[in-house]
């Protein structure tokens, strides 16, 4: 990356890495580079920044060291009062900086960072994600849940969720609070992305929704083969009503021509296997 100088990165902590025009960046340098704003569309440059905004501020951060690895290249800033602090992104993620993926995108050093004030008797002493032991009282790396105070877990574990579970269904994995959880996370620097959830993105699960479609008796008597279906006839195809997953033919299975229902023999109770007629239950 042209601005934290590292190809080995977590993405769930840096972004996608970005590569057009000769440019190499992190997603997430990116957005909190100090001295980059985005002044084009969405599907300009990368994200709206500007490939000759970005060339310019890599120019300008050439000579700013990070006050963390003490290399050149640091395009972080912290935002609290009087600090001077410069840090490269996975710089700061590693010591404990906070960097908020809200508002002014704005970051904070290991000094200046929001910390939680929950009050919360510690029931549990793992993480409610991965299950591993987690601190004894919230801190950088154990966040708590503000709205029930029982869920603990590790930032990265919350990051990963809230990553997969994005805006639109992300809560408390406990008490499945949205707005005070969201609210909180957002604030601690948990980047929670606006679209929907990994799962129902690109049809991933496109497949759950078709319909069966061939005969699945031990010995199918169409000639045409068992994905032949008809709407009318001893060809016509009728799907379990129950699990919808098996199918026969009508002649297959004897079912009458009147026949609307028909139950496969795993769920009716003929523990036969391969299906048997109902007619009009």
């Amino acid at each position: 990356c042209g601005l934290c100088r590292r190809e080995d990165c977590d993405p769930d902590v840096v972004g996608q890495l970005c590569r057009e025009d000769g440019l190499c960046i992190h997603e997430n340098c990116l957005y909190h580079a100090s001295g980059l704003s985005q002044r084009g569309a969405d599907k300009e440059g990368f994200y709206g920044f500007l490939f000759p905004d970005i060339r310019e501020e890599l120019n300008r951060v050439a000579q700013k060291k990070c006050c963390i690895c003490r290399l050149w290249g640091a395009s972080v800033t912290c935002w609290g009062r009087r600090c001077r602090r410069i840090f490269h992104f996975p710089c700061g993620s590693e010591r404990g900086c906070v960097s908020q993926f809200f508002g002014e995108f704005k970051s904070f050093c290991w000094k200046h960072r929001p910390v939680q004030r929950v009050r919360a008797a510690q029931q549990q002493t793992h993480c409610l994600i991965c299950l591993e032991a987690v601190a004894a009282r919230p801190c950088y790396d154990t966040l708590v849940c503000p709205a029930c105070a029982s869920a603990w877990f590790h930032r990265r574990c919350i990051q990963g969720q809230a990553l997969r579970s994005a805006l639109h269904h992300f809560r408390c994995p406990l008490c499945q609070d949205v707005a005070t959880f969201k609210e909180e996370m957002f604030h601690l620097g948990i980047k929670i992305p606006d679209r929907d959830a990994a799962w129902e993105e690109d049809g991933a699960f496109a497949d759950h929704y078709e319909r069966h479609r061939s005969c699945n008796v031990g010995q199918c008597l169409c000639p045409a083969g068992r994905e032949q279906a008809e709407e009318n006839g001893p060809w016509r195809l009728l799907i379990c009503s129950c699990c919808g997953s098996r199918g026969t033919h009508q002649l297959c299975s004897a079912v009458g021509e009147d026949a609307n229902t028909w139950e496969c023999g795993d769920c009716s109770d003929t523990g036969s296997g391969e299906g048997c007629s109902h007619g009009d239950r």
